[in-house]
């Protein structure tokens, strides 16, 4: 078999401008969704040069599920402390709770100031900082790869909120919860694609479309876990699969909880597993296997009236 050799591209021969091509690119939801996936979250609503000021963000995003607001400041050259300080800008003039910073080449001085600013602000506020590179193979086209140079450290920043116990309980037992998923999912050979574990309360499944997804989410509150499809901002997906509820819900095996959250933007439709908390781990196995089989019952059953949605996260599903 012959092998290509990987080759480095010159960002400014696919991206001219920083400002009219690459920005734009960015805001595209399927790049942004291949941003997140590099990140750990799921970033939604892209704006461009949202003002601050008598300056601009390039993008203001939010983290889908819980609403936090992401500025994303764009530099395909090599970091300098303009752009640093105008990343502080940007966040505190529009509250963000994330700020990502990709650039062609972080310096040594730029990484060391985003993580002393990591381990120097409280758990509500996360720094990234991401070079951007473009490769291709052989006269193949260019492809865009993301490398985080520097990221929020979580679980330090758990530690400093110790007088706060059921915080730093949840982040530990979330990410325990999904280290230990990732590790059944590619125990078990299932085609689904595991993501990087974090310290949120849900983990997501691609379904091949940004307007929909699988989400798992851990609600230790009411001991129990969700299992829903999460429909981001397209009330005529969810009335077009509720006019098919009897059909779903025969195919799925059970009743489904049908939110159409006429006030918000997204919707669901949900099922849930009972038995879930942080401080008992014995049943925590029997709830991922529920899990993964909830999962891929529910995408076996929407599957006919989503369209052509085949693949979680690019994977087959087998059925």
């Amino acid at each position: 078999m012959k092998l290509g050799k990987i080759e480095d591209v010159a960002l400014r021969n696919i991206w001219i401008n920083e400002a009219r091509d690459f920005t734009p690119w960015l805001a595209v939801q399927e790049n942004l969704d291949y941003l997140g996936e590099i990140l750990g979250l799921n970033l939604v609503e892209a704006e461009q040069e949202v003002s601050v000021g008598s300056f601009s963000a390039d993008i203001h995003c939010k983290i889908e599920n819980d609403n936090r607001t992401v500025i994303i400041e764009n530099q395909i050259e090599s970091s300098n402390h303009d752009h640093l300080g105008k990343t502080i800008v940007y966040a505190s003039g529009v509250d963000a709770s994330v700020i990502v910073w990709i650039v062609k080449n972080a310096r040594p001085e730029h990484v060391s100031a985003v993580e002393w600013l990591n381990d120097h602000t409280d758990s509500d506020i996360g720094f990234f900082l991401v070079e951007i590179h473009a490769i291709k193979i052989g006269n193949s086209d260019p492809a865009p790869q993301f490398k985080i140079i520097a990221q929020p450290n979580e679980y330090m920043k758990s530690v400093k909120t110790g007088s706060d116990k059921e915080l730093t309980r949840s982040q530990l037992g979330r990410y325990e919860f999904w280290t230990q998923l990732n590790t059944y999912i590619e125990e078990s050979g299932v085609k689904l694609a595991a993501r990087k574990p974090n310290y949120d309360h849900w983990y997501d499944f691609k379904l091949g479309s940004s307007k929909y997804h699988m989400t798992v989410n851990l609600l230790d509150g009411e001991n129990k876990i969700r299992v829903a499809l999460w429909i981001s901002n397209d009330k005529e997906i969810f009335d077009g699969l509720y006019a098919n509820k009897e059909a779903i819900e025969s195919a799925y095996g059970t009743n489904l909880e049908w939110d159409r959250k006429d006030l918000q933007k997204a919707s669901w439709v949900a099922d849930y597993i009972t038995g879930f908390s942080y401080d008992d781990q014995t049943n925590w196995l029997e709830l991922q296997k529920s899990i993964i089989n909830k999962v891929l019952d529910f995408q076996k059953a929407l599957k006919p009236y989503l369209g052509k949605v085949q693949t979680l996260k690019g994977q087959p599903y087998v059925g």
